[in-house]
């Protein structure tokens, strides 16, 4: 590749990344020292809370909201022309009138809840500030789209009696609206900020020092050694090396970015088509959302909305998570079959040796997964695993980390939070005015109405919605909007609570691989240099079991650890081989190139196996064992030919 095309590459990439995910004017003098302080207060206060005494609920969720507003307005320019390096006297004002807002907040907090009703002049004005300022924190972080949506929920408490039909309420004045929407725990201060501050920014934190720590490596050695040299191996070790990295991070484009830049030219290099290179990428990076111990904010999410301890979502979510895995994994080893890609042919560390020498760097996310286990809180866990993190780093002269890497990962922790942080008031004013007017039981209604009753039908429908709301917002917002309208409608058609939020949650995610926005495939076809639409496609093929997932968890309650164990055991056998057989029809490839017979005794066969009853799993796995026989069967019979007619 020319010097130009590299060049060219990378600022496609950063152009999809500053999309997704924007980075903010880097700060000088003495405003990068301020916010330096501001960063390094945020990670040592919400540590303290989580690992040594708790503090309280005025402290815990509004500083947090104070510091994620200032910062923003320090950080996030008004416009392309403002100040690159300090912000303008604008942003002061802002992140003044933030410092004041939220304030007021934090020392009324008792007596608001005494005064519930009879508001003072005052309230009304600071939440109308309050709202005010959240719309602009949105903007400026995430865009227009999330900002109109919160600008049309909060409006649409005040012109409900004009609204059509099913979406008509009675009217809300603005005065009510506004306190409702910024003072009470209904809205900006309630279930996001809660999340946030209770779990979401304590492991993004972690994140950061596990960064530092230099255990990231481990994470793609320990792939290479297992998977490399196996047929298409590089795409094997993307699969593995993502599931890893997208455990902790959270989001499933800077994953693609941070493993995909290594991952896809080795693909490449093995033979795997640019845009099937830069679609795997992708496919496998969406399974760090749904693995434990993290599974991004989500299950933080879930947890507190179905009121499930967080371990318990973790146990039900790992089962799913690798039968997601092993979807990719398996039509990436089709894939490699089908034209005829081998693995790595350089040397690579066998993985016992690399086990041996850096087994220690997964101490950290040991660490998590057994606390949490034990019972300590998911805040607590990450708060141990966070000074695991430095223990570790010890260990070897190039990654120790001393006070400045420490210092480092304190700021990029607290400078990865206000992405997310930025959403904290436009949720809250969306979920807020679902509460308030109760459009979310009109909205159940209408998806009964509309299905019919049909629970298949409504599934779709909630997927059809979830897609379009992920096009304009990010996923986790997606999930909590769509959670809010659509689970009471399938709690009234009989599903599970947590099959519910698990078929929402899986939804949430289809935006980033589902043309026409899939912008974390955008990112893996601007690193392997590939037609963006083309891998768009390739991607949404790599990755169709996250919508097999969603059906699986209303009709297959075993998936979901519900039922005695033999169910439970049967449920993920039959699983297990009908998401192979869903990978080779997928790829039109099991032993060799399936005929039109074997693909459709492979679609019979996969549809039996998902299904919930004995006798259909039993009759799926014998249909699929059927075409296995044959295709082995025809393999030997052409290879024994094959060595006859030799001389």
């Amino acid at each position: 590749m020319t010097e130009d095309a590299q060049i060219q590459k990378d600022e496609t990439l950063k152009k999809l990344l500053e999309k997704e995910e924007k980075t903010g004017r880097k700060l000088t003098g003495v405003w990068h020292y301020i916010i330096a302080v501001m960063s390094v207060f945020m990670v040592c206060f919400y540590f303290y809370s989580a690992g040594i005494k708790p503090v309280a609920v005025q402290y815990n969720r509004g500083l947090y909201v104070l510091l994620t507003y200032v910062m923003v307005f320090l950080v996030y320019p008004f416009s392309k022309r403002s100040p690159t390096g300090r912000p303008s006297v604008f942003d002061i004002i802002l992140a003044l009138l933030s410092i004041f807002a939220t304030g007021y907040w934090i020392k009324e907090f008792e007596a608001l809840n005494y005064r519930i009703g009879s508001e003072t002049k005052l309230d009304i004005y600071i939440s109308i500030l309050g709202l005010l300022l959240s719309l602009e924190v949105s903007r400026r972080v995430l865009g227009w789209a999330m900002t109109i949506m919160g600008f049309l929920a909060a409006a649409y408490c005040y012109f409900g009696p004009w609204m059509p039909g099913p979406f008509a309420h009675r009217q809300f004045s603005i005065e009510r609206t506004a306190v409702h929407l910024f003072l009470t725990q209904d809205g900006v201060f309630g279930v996001m900020a809660n999340v946030l501050v209770t779990y979401v920014i304590l492991f993004i934190f972690f994140g950061a020092f596990l960064k530092k720590s230099g255990a990231g490596q481990f994470f793609l050695d320990f792939p290479m050694s297992i998977a490399g040299k196996t047929t298409g191996g590089p795409a094997k070790v993307a699969c593995m090396a993502s599931t890893f990295f997208g455990s902790i991070s959270g989001s499933a484009i800077a994953n693609t970015v941070s493993t995909g830049t290594f991952t896809i030219p080795l693909m490449k290099k093995a033979g795997f088509r640019p845009h099937v290179a830069g679609a795997i990428e992708p496919s496998a990076s969406i399974v760090g959302m749904f693995m434990p111990p993290i599974m991004g904010a989500g299950g933080f999410l879930m947890a507190e909305l179905t009121r499930t301890p967080y371990v318990e979502i973790m146990k039900m979510a790992v089962g799913p998570a690798l039968l997601y895995f092993l979807s990719v994994f398996v039509m990436v080893h089709f894939e490699a079959k089908k034209h005829g890609i081998v693995g790595l042919k350089e040397d690579l560390p066998n993985w016992k040796e690399i086990l041996r020498k850096e087994w220690y760097m997964s101490l950290p996310l040991i660490v998590i997964v057994v606390l949490m286990l034990l019972g300590f809180s998911p805040g607590l866990s990450a708060f141990w695993a966070s000074i695991t993190c430095i223990v570790i780093s010890w260990f070897r002269p190039d990654t120790r980390m001393g006070i400045r890497e420490i210092y480092e990962a304190m700021l990029e922790g607290a400078r990865n939070t206000l992405v997310i942080g930025a959403t904290v008031g436009v949720i809250g004013m969306i979920v807020g005015s679902i509460a308030l007017t109760g459009v979310g039981l009109k909205f159940s209604d209408i998806i009964i109405s509309l299905s019919q009753g049909n629970l298949t039908v409504a599934i779709l429908l909630i997927g059809l919605a979830s897609l379009v709301l992920g096009m304009g917002v990010p996923v986790t917002a997606a999930y909590l909007i769509t959670a809010v309208l659509a689970v009471p409608a399938l709690d009234k058609m009989g599903v599970n609570p947590i099959a519910a939020h698990m078929i929402v949650y899986w939804f949430s995610q289809d935006s980033n691989i589902t043309p026409p926005v899939c912008v974390a495939a955008y990112a893996g076809a601007a690193i392997a240099g590939s037609d963006p639409w083309k891998t768009g496609w390739t991607c949404f093929k790599f990755a169709k079991f996250l919508y097999i997932g969603p059906f699986l968890f209303a009709y297959v309650p075993g998936i979901l650890l519900q039922g005695s164990w033999h169910e439970i055991v049967m449920a993920y056998l039959s699983a297990t081989i009908g998401t192979i057989a869903f990978g080779a029809l997928t790829m039109g490839y099991l032993i060799r190139k399936t005929t039109i017979i074997e693909w459709i005794f492979f679609a019979v066969g996969t549809f039996l196996c998902y299904h919930p009853h004995l006798i259909t799993d039993l009759t799926g796995i014998g249909l699929i064992g059927l075409v296995y026989l044959s295709q082995k069967y025809r393999e030997r019979k052409e290879r024994l030919a094959s060595q006859a007619v030799k001389p």
